[in-house]
């Protein structure tokens, strides 16, 4: 099976929420999920609120991350998750 690379951006509730602490948990899940997490970003999104852009891959016979964003929806000053970018990795 191929690898898939995939980002998810994660909202925090707040301007004053950890993303630190979000990405190590969130990193944390992927990991027990089955993906490795390559990069993080931090991205100004507005109002001094910035989103945290997690960059993982996983193996795509894993299938779907349904359950991996529900995971991360549940850190402590997460209010969401989406998959803004998936792409086959080939090679």
């Amino acid at each position: 099976m191929a690898q898939v690379v995939i980002t998810f951006r994660i909202m925090p509730e707040g301007p004053d929420t950890n993303l630190e602490a979000i990405e190590k948990k969130a990193s944390k899940i992927i990991a027990e999920f089955g993906g490795e997490v390559g990069k993080s970003e931090k991205v100004p999104v507005a109002f001094g609120i910035s989103s945290l852009n997690l960059i993982f891959i996983m193996d795509e016979s894993i299938g779907s991350t349904e359950t991996l964003e529900k995971d991360i929806s549940g850190i402590e000053g997460v209010n969401s998750v989406e998959v803004v970018d998936v792409r086959r990795a080939v090679g």
